[in-house]
């Protein structure tokens, strides 16, 4: 029987409790996006990460929402969530240290018939002070459910990470590594260079808007000079295109500004990138669009 330990790892927990940031500072490279807006992930994303003695890959998962949702987008990310629990060896249950919420217990709900091993991951530890009320939440949330262990965590600051890859290698199933040594994850260049627009998208425009748009990849051609990139936004309505755009194209052309000088720094070369906005009328309650434009399949 061999010695190295492999799975899969589910992080799952609401909306902006700091997974994805997680998942980026143990990995040490941005594998999903990141900004304050609830549900900024949208797909599941694996992760992978090597320690001694075991591969273990995360999933990323879309932040659960407890009520029904209206738009088939917002089930299907929920549907997501919920099914990377199936086949996961381990689940990370996060939630925000200090600040329990009726989301947070709906989230747990759904883990009542979880035959997998859970650890509770207390994130943003940090901001606990005095020392008095960590230790009281770690108290309370060893209450709500018998995890194999609750573990404070600072994503932000990476603290106390190896203690949770430890628990995590622990729980995982004796077999071979599924995925090469230097894989980061399972998503290509052209997932990846659509979710940086949409982040930069999403952190410049407000309120409702980023919630109504999406990046589709027309083009993508990585030639050893340069990567050329032509991707569409599609928006819902003619009025959030005109928010897109903005005056006299300003909006799109800082987003896409700020998307090529990260993808430039991620790819390693120049990259000539060109953004057009599009009306796709309620594409965000269809899920055969959803489909289409990429989104996991239920």
């Amino acid at each position: 029987m061999t010695d190295v330990r492999c799975g899969f790892a589910a992080v799952i927990g609401r909306p902006n409790v700091g997974k994805s940031t997680l998942i980026n500072s143990i990995v040490g490279s941005k594998i999903s996006i990141v900004t304050a807006k609830p549900q900024t992930t949208r797909h599941r994303i694996l992760a992978i990460h090597n320690v001694p003695g075991a591969q273990i890959v995360f999933v990323d998962t879309p932040g659960l929402h407890d009520r029904v949702e209206k738009k088939a987008v917002n089930r299907l990310m929920n549907r997501t969530a919920v099914n990377a629990l199936r086949d996961s060896d381990v689940v990370l249950f996060v939630s925000e240290a200090g600040h329990w919420t009726r989301q947070d217990a709906a989230v747990l709900a759904l883990l009542e018939s979880c035959e997998a091993p859970v650890i509770a991951v207390l994130n943003k530890s940090d901001l606990v002070t005095p020392r008095e009320r960590l230790l009281e939440a770690i108290a309370a949330t060893a209450k709500r459910r018998e995890f194999v262990e609750v573990v404070p965590v600072s994503a932000r600051r990476h603290e106390n990470l190896d203690t949770l890859l430890a628990l995590v290698a622990g729980h995982l199933p004796e077999s071979q590594p599924l995925f090469p040594s230097g894989m980061r994850t399972d998503r290509g260049a052209e997932f990846q260079a659509a979710e940086i627009i949409r982040e930069k998208l999403m952190l410049t425009l407000h309120k409702e808007v980023p919630y109504g748009l999406t990046v589709q990849i027309e083009r993508y051609e990585a030639a050893e000079e340069r990567v050329t990139i032509h991707a569409i936004v599609w928006v819902e309505r003619e009025s959030q295109k005109g928010i897109v755009v903005g005056k006299g194209g300003g909006v799109l052309k800082r987003v896409g500004r700020a998307a090529r000088l990260e993808l430039r720094e991620a790819l390693g070369r120049p990259v000539h990138l060109e953004l057009w906005a599009k009306v796709k009328a309620n594409w965000a309650d269809s899920e055969q669009e959803l489909l289409r434009l990429g989104f996991d399949s239920p």
